[in-house]
């Protein structure tokens, strides 16, 4: 069973590590970074620790 971490909320399934029977992440930090000169918004944030699960 892969662990929860309740402190990090997801919803991205496709991530390896999305924590699969709950909407959280499994790692124990995240890194966020921004995709913009100036993040003013959330669509010029990202979560740098992202790994795609599908094949």
């Amino acid at each position: 069973m892969m662990k929860i971490n309740n402190s990090i909320g997801c919803t991205v399934e496709e991530c390896k590590y999305h924590a699969k029977n709950q909407d959280y992440c499994s790692l124990d930090k995240i890194q966020v970074t921004k995709n913009a000169a100036q993040a003013r918004n959330q669509q010029e944030t990202d979560c740098h620790s992202f790994e795609s699960e599908l094949k």
